[in-house]
């Protein structure tokens, strides 16, 4: 199938087209980015300070997970035990065993999971497959075409992509790995790098721009993944359906078959789609930087007179778009901010109490471990353990769970939202960082405190008590701020698009002459379409402001109000984040363990080489008592889905097979 795909071609002019929309909008994108850096380098600003201490690399020198997992071959149709392995990446790798790994062979196959949704259930991937090509429907009581070893089964599916099929032999293993399966996901789908102050933003608006050019306003699921991901995404999205209509009614064969060839035709034409977008990102990439010099060097000789073109045409633009916003901000968005708000609030902030609750039980077990367990000595081992709390996704799951109650049920057609997931991990995320913020901040003050005077027993434990009362107050007005600026961006994602897709057609024909009021020179730096957001935004600004302020005032919420300024009650601290990572079971759990010298310690300390889950353990899992099942599709129907394929390319040829961008 793949060898058909790729000789065929027919995926390339559409990837080529929206590679080349896309790269226009992104080069106009890119100096307007620039311009905005300069700009706030010049100027200045940010918000407000942070209470907690930020850990530059949390994960160095640690791994997330490993252990043994049955994966299904889709080769030979069986089931093989694999040893699979959670790098600091995230990126999940499967080794033929654990010495393999141990040896650092190559593995097998890694899985990137960007895009992917773990899944626990075979009846739940159905319905996901059962959706992706229209009049194939399974029937009610068919048998699955990929039979499960176990009645445990982990599903990675991806709309495009292949679906990965694992499965264990316990409720608990597959309770373990579905967490970190999730982790792996949620920190995939995490979004570019916001460290990029140019590229980021401008690959971020021309995604955006360029979906609104087609029609698409609002929320998007497949944004994920590094750049190279989300453009091969762009691309489906628009491909898909053409290639699903063309192939789809040509499908022969029973319900499974037709399912399965359909995914191996999707997943030979996304991984070509993939290896063109890679390439032409980064050709595009480099042919910006090359012109950056030169932009930089105009923005900076000129910036005084760019703003003030800038702020002559903004005014303009806002005297003739700014009645409208507010005349369909009254009518169809203020009604609808408060519900939108409470269905954020309730449970983000129950998600964030959970942290604290969590962080809490914690401490008070390394008090009560430390007490009975040998003061200073046994310290390092339980500190070790607490320093990798927030990327132990087992440990924090009760924490996302309580995120996923997020529903926006009657609001998401009205504006245009595909789904809660987008808020949903980006809260997770945040969570994270405030759960790892605190347990950073909580070491720094206690080994501070360990090295200022020798303390045993009683003494140890009012001295972790002390740090940990100081780290919850400095926690609850950090999480107050970063949910508060989380609920602001979450009403302004929700509400701008659907105000652009109401306003954009009243509007955009009286842009032209604004156009022709910006110097030539300034014309790459400030563009109108961006222009007409700003003032979009800055309509509606003023209500998401006032309807945070209004929701920090009720207590059930647990939010600061904006007038409550919490003082630093420790001018040092951030002082104290500038000093590397305690390695606590060096200095308080003994540091004469053995050196670890297999090729994954590299010669390092053992505690240092610390998973943050525990491994699962192999013991007890022996070969299946069967190991292959019937074969997925016949021989016959694999001749068939080549005699098909090779029919549509003869017949219609590949140029027949893209359509003009509507």
């Amino acid at each position: 199938v793949a060898r058909l795909v790729n000789r065929s071609g027919f995926h390339s002019p559409r990837a080529r087209q929206v590679m080349g929309e896309f790269g226009h909008v992104y080069k106009e994108q890119y100096a307007v980015a620039l311009f905005n850096s300069v700009r706030f380098e010049i100027e200045g600003g940010g918000g407000p300070q942070s209470q907690l201490l930020h850990r530059k690399n949390p994960l160095e020198d640690h791994s997330i997970f490993s252990g043994g997992l049955f994966q299904y071959l889709e080769g030979n149709k069986k089931w093989r035990n694999r040893f699979v392995f959670v790098a600091d990446s995230y990126n999940v790798s499967f080794y033929e065993n654990k010495v393999a790994h141990e040896r650092g062979l190559h593995p097998r196959g890694t899985i990137n999971c960007a895009g992917y949704k773990a899944l626990t259930s075979m009846e739940e991937y159905l319905d996901l497959v059962s959706t992706s090509l229209p009049g194939v429907k399974a029937k009610v009581g068919s048998g699955p075409f990929v039979k499960g070893a176990t009645q445990f089964p982990l599903i990675l599916w991806h709309p495009y992509a292949r679906h990965h099929y694992f499965c264990v032999l316990t409720e608990k293993e597959q309770t373990k790995w579905h967490a970190v399966l999730q982790d792996c996901v949620r920190h995939s789908n995490n979004g570019l790098s916001e460290e990029c102050r140019v590229q980021t933003p401008a690959f971020t608006d021309a995604v955006r721009l360029y979906r609104q050019a087609q029609g698409h306003y609002g929320t998007w699921d497949m944004m994920c993944g590094g750049p190279p991901q989300i453009l091969a995404n762009l691309v489906m999205e628009t491909l898909y359906p053409e290639l699903r209509n063309l192939i789809g009614p040509r499908l022969k064969g029973k319900m499974q078959q037709r399912q399965r060839n359909w995914m191996l035709i999707s997943e030979a034409v996304y991984k070509q789609v993939l290896s063109q977008t890679q390439a032409q990102y980064e050709a595009l990439v480099q042919a910006c930087e090359v012109e950056t010099p030169r932009l930089d060097a105009a923005l900076r000789t000129d910036m005084d007179q760019i703003i003030t073109s800038k702020e002559h045409v903004s005014g303009k633009i806002r005297a003739l778009v700014l009645p409208r916003a507010e005349q369909l901000l009254r009518r169809s968005v203020q009604p609808y901010v408060s519900s939108i708000l409470e269905a954020l609030m309730e449970p983000t902030s129950t998600g964030f109490s959970e942290v604290r609750d969590v962080f809490f039980r914690e401490l008070v077990e390394v008090s009560k471990n430390t007490l009975n367990g040998g003061g200073k000595d046994k310290l390092g081992e339980h500190m070790e353990k607490i320093s990798m709390l927030a990327f132990h996704p087992v440990k924090m799951q009760s924490c996302y769970e309580k995120v996923e109650q997020l529903s926006l049920e009657g609001l998401q057609q009205r504006f245009d939202v595909s789904s809660p997931s987008v808020f949903v991990q980006r809260a997770q995320i945040l969570m994270r960082e405030q759960m790892d913020n605190a347990v950073y901040t909580f070491e720094q003050l206690l080994h501070q405190s360990l090295e200022e005077k020798d303390q045993r027993g009683e003494d140890l434990c009012k001295t972790i008590q002390c740090c940990q009362d100081r780290v919850l107050k400095k926690y609850d007005y950090d999480s107050s701020t970063v949910r508060k600026k989380f609920f602001r961006e979450a009403l302004l994602q929700i509400i701008i698009p659907y105000m652009l897709k109401q306003l954009a057609p009243s509007c955009h024909p009286d842009f032209p002459p604004f156009q022709e009021m910006i110097f030539e020179d300034f014309s790459q730096f400030i563009l109108v379409e961006n222009m007409f957001e700003e003032v979009v935004l800055q309509s509606v600004t003023k209500d998401i402001m006032m309807a945070v302020k209004e929701a920090a005032v009720q207590k059930r919420h647990n939010l600061y109000r904006d007038s409550m300024i919490l003082t630093n009650s420790d001018p040092n601290l951030h002082l104290l984040g500038e000093s590397p990572s305690v390695d606590w079971a060096t200095q308080f759990g003994g540091g004469d363990e053995e050196p670890d010298k297999t090729p994954e310690g590299c010669g390092r300390s053992k505690w240092q080489r610390r998973q943050v889950v525990s491994m699962i353990k192999l013991d007890g899992m022996g070969p299946l008592p069967y190991e292959s099942f019937q074969p997925l599709f016949s021989v016959r129907g694999a001749a068939r889905l080549v005699a098909v394929t090779s029919l549509i390319i003869d017949a219609r040829g590949p140029a027949s097979v893209t359509v003009p961008l509507p």
